[in-house]
């Protein structure tokens, strides 16, 4: 294991009653050098780990902000190296500045790891300090697949639990690793204005089975209801919102970003 970054995914759960604050970007969108810089920006803000999301061509479990932002990168030519290198690049920059490298995760589809390769794909997170991969498309009985090239090279594969799974959430708890996400309503990700009520009692069945810290995503926006999560979870995930932020003002987005991340950050250290 890369010793730089032993521990990364724990460290963003590191604390008694600490919240986890996990924004979300897509890879190359506008370009890979924006990037770069957001995911600086993000962690400067406070963002106790990043999810970057690896473009593909059609990501199902997405809202039509990110789907959009899925093509604007690809059309921008990125690609799975692409990324990766994004990653180098935050790591550099972060190591020149002496701060310690913040968790990172990426959001991806079982396509383009298989595509890649996954012994190589996974070999590359360990170098680059990428602790998580999501993989929204991957059923639980599945993960086979990926599972054993993931655990070779110290990379949690996360598992999602949503309302949906009520038979099987103990089954899935018990063998999560790194974080457990939390799925908050059905259907895509995107912003919403109500949050599934079930959640609390599914929190309290995974935490009968397992102490890994569980995160609530999926149409979260605004500080309270990110409050409001954090006060039955160990942290909360933001998908869409940062995502229209970058549509929105394109290469200039860094100081919406920040700002966006700093407050959502305090809402949920406030719990």
């Amino acid at each position: 294991m890369n010793k730089e970054y032993e521990n990364n995914i724990g460290r963003a759960f590191q604390t008694l009653n600490h919240k986890a604050f996990i924004p979300f970007l897509t890879a190359g969108d506008p370009t890979p050098g924006c990037t770069v810089e957001y995911i600086l920006e993000m962690d400067r803000a406070g963002a106790d780990l990043i999810e970057i999301g690896i473009p593909f061509s059609d990501p199902t479990a997405e809202s039509v902000e990110i789907q959009d932002a899925n093509i604007r990168a690809l059309e921008g030519g990125i690609n799975t190296d692409g990324v990766f290198d994004i990653v180098r690049r935050v790591r550099v920059l972060a190591r020149e500045s002496g701060k310690a490298p913040v968790p990172l995760a990426f959001m991806t589809y079982a396509n383009p790891v298989l595509h890649y390769g996954c012994e190589p794909f996974f070999a590359r997170c360990e170098e680059l300090g990428v602790g998580a991969v999501i993989v929204p498309n991957l059923p639980y009985e599945e993960k086979q697949e990926l599972e054993g090239a993931a655990d070779a090279h110290h990379v949690a594969l996360i598992s999602m639990i949503a309302s949906t799974s009520r038979d099987r959430i103990q089954m899935i708890a018990r063998e999560a690793k790194g974080f457990i996400y939390v799925v908050s309503s059905t259907g895509v990700t995107g912003v919403r204005g109500g949050i599934d009520t079930s959640l609390e009692s599914i929190v309290k069945s995974i935490r009968e089975v397992t102490d890994v810290p569980c995160v609530v995503g999926f149409g979260i926006h605004t500080p309270d209801q990110a409050r409001q999560m954090a006060r039955i979870s160990d942290g909360v995930i933001v998908d869409s919102a940062i995502v229209k932020l970058i549509a929105r003002d394109g290469e200039q987005a860094a100081p919406a970003i920040y700002e966006y991340v700093k407050n959502m950050k305090a809402a949920v250290a406030s719990v």
